[in-house]
């Protein structure tokens, strides 16, 4: 969908898309691949290659991060081992992510070896396509979704369909290259908030309409460096089938088509669909939306089915399948290597069916482990480094990438977040869950807003020099009745924070020092 004419206001950003479609850049990589990155045109090499997934970094110049499309989290065995042979051919330079949308992002790929990874993907029925900038980001829903014995919709053939929509069956599609900004859709089908629906654009969740099990929708929610805003009902239910992937066609299309007249395209700080919403009022918004859609919609269940707190599903949990459970694995931060990959696939396989799951909490289920089985797989090596009951600090921290990789982050997170969440292990007795995001920049790609404890990174002034800190958030809730934390303090210095989390964790948390010997 072309946008633009010489005479409206755009940003740098929509200047570019109104040249050349960020998709367009998919007939081009064979090309790109031989001539080398550094020939590349520098609009195509930092903006339009998002389209397809492919990250240039200038803090790891010529070595990529490619971020996959993964729906509700789901991988198995031949996949993994897939992605675990890319990352192991660069070595040291090369490792992989989980995210907080249950995806996998892998690091240190070269340009030249792009092609050839597509087809690797392709033939195992995977994807990067629209993974980055202004399109749809993966699709999450709950990551126990078929096997939870609470569950109420399975969400998985939805969201397949969704991105089957969204993609043209990963192929690329046109119809949704050219949002104003990026967008966030989630597809909850437990009880317990799994997907954080107050910060998608667009979330349904589960609700009983005149006996009918469909979907409440809510509209707007996301995080950003400029605004934080919790999504919003737009009065809508859907019953559980292909309404849901018309609905969010013509919320996608009335954002699109409306994003020029409505001033979203000339400023990238003001482009989310919530700015729309803010401007027109939901109800016309929604007015719109069935406008687009051809048809009403049938107004919202006066409750929803969100009862639960929000579960990290670590350790063994019975499935709704006799005779079997789930293993949740934590994933210290997020971070993977090819040697771990590897196992991963193996003992789904050994032990399991074949899945692998991701979490928005950046872990690993595996699934349908027969019960008799348990005790083997549990006495499995690599359970010693992603374990099932870890410390309570360790067990609930978040984090983005950090400035090892992502050149907006402003301090390194992962291994420092690590490092304060271990040490206060040793030092507190923590009788509760207290979730710490860390996020290395205000974009807030670890969502600081929505943990116990937030820690977003910033520079700070100390003894005359600059260095790295925090402002620091509380309050954040996820489940039932969530809501996003407050901004508390501001400018704490990097080296400074692990006594002011330790007096924290006391006062408010509930910790007590242990007694040393």
């Amino acid at each position: 969908m072309t946008i633009a004419t010489t005479t409206t206001k755009l940003n740098k950003v929509e200047k570019a898309k109104a040249e050349k479609d960020g998709l367009a850049v998919k007939d081009e990589i064979e090309h790109f691949a031989n001539i080398g990155w550094e020939a590349i045109d520098k609009t195509d090499l930092e903006i339009r290659l998002k389209w397809l997934g492919i990250f240039y970094r200038p803090v790891t110049p010529g070595k990529f991060m490619l971020r996959l499309r993964i729906p509700n989290g789901c991988l198995n065995s031949e996949k993994m081992r897939v992605l675990a042979e890319i990352v192991q051919r660069y070595g040291d330079e090369g490792s992989a992510d989980i995210t907080t949308r249950q995806n996998i992002q892998l690091r240190g790929v070269r340009l030249e070896d792009i092609p050839e990874i597509f087809r690797k993907l392709k033939a195992v029925g995977m994807t990067s396509i629209q993974s980055g900038f202004d399109n749809v980001r993966n699709l999450t829903g709950s990551p126990v979704a078929g096997i939870d014995r609470d569950e109420l919709i399975d969400t998985r053939q939805l969201l397949q369909k969704l991105q089957n929509m969204i993609t043209n069956n990963g192929e690329g599609n046109y119809a949704f290259t050219n949002l104003p900004r990026k967008f966030n859709i989630a597809i909850e089908g437990g009880r317990d908030n799994s997907i954080h629906a107050e910060i998608n654009d667009i979330a349904f969740i589960p609700a009983y309409q005149n006996g009918e099990l469909g979907f409440n929708v809510l509209v707007g929610g996301y995080l950003s460096a400029q605004r934080c805003a919790e999504a919003v009902p737009l009065n809508a239910w859907v019953p559980t089938n292909d309404e849901v992937i018309e609905l969010c066609g013509a919320i996608l299309n009335v954002y699109t088509k409306n994003g020029l007249a409505e001033g979203l395209r000339a400023s990238r700080q003001k482009a989310r669909m919530m700015w729309l919403i803010d401007k027109w009022g939901i109800d016309k918004f929604r007015a719109e939306v069935e406008k687009e859609l051809g048809k009403k919609l049938a107004v919202a269940a006066p409750t929803n089915e969100i009862t639960q707190d929000k579960k990290d599903h670590l350790g063994v949990h019975p499935q709704k399948q006799e005779g079997y459970s789930y293993v949740g694995l934590h994933v210290p931060v997020g971070r993977l290597d090819a040697e771990a990959m590897f196992e991963l696939a193996r003992l789904a396989d050994v032990y399991g069916n074949g899945e692998i799951r991701a979490t928005v909490e950046q872990n690993f289920i595996i699934p349908y482990i027969a019960n008799e089985n348990l005790e083997a797989f549990l006495a499995e090596s690599l359970l010693q480094r992603f374990r099932i009951d870890p410390a309570p600090l360790t067990r609930s921290l978040i984090s983005c990438t950090g400035n090892r990789y992502c050149n907006f982050a402003l301090v390194e997170t992962k291994q420092r977040g690590l490092k304060i969440a271990q040490e206060l292990d040793q030092e507190l007795e923590i009788s509760q869950r207290v979730r710490i995001h860390w996020t290395g920049c205000p974009n807030s790609c670890g969502q600081a807003q929505a943990g116990d404890i937030g820690l977003m990174g910033t520079k700070v002034r100390k003894d005359g020099q600059t260095v790295e800190g925090v402002n620091l958030y509380t309050e954040g809730k996820v489940g039932k009745d969530a809501q996003l934390g407050k901004l508390v303090q501001k400018s704490i210095a990097c080296d400074e924070l692990k006594p002011l989390l330790r007096d924290l964790l006391i006062e408010k948390f509930g910790a007590k020092p242990k007694n040393k010997t």
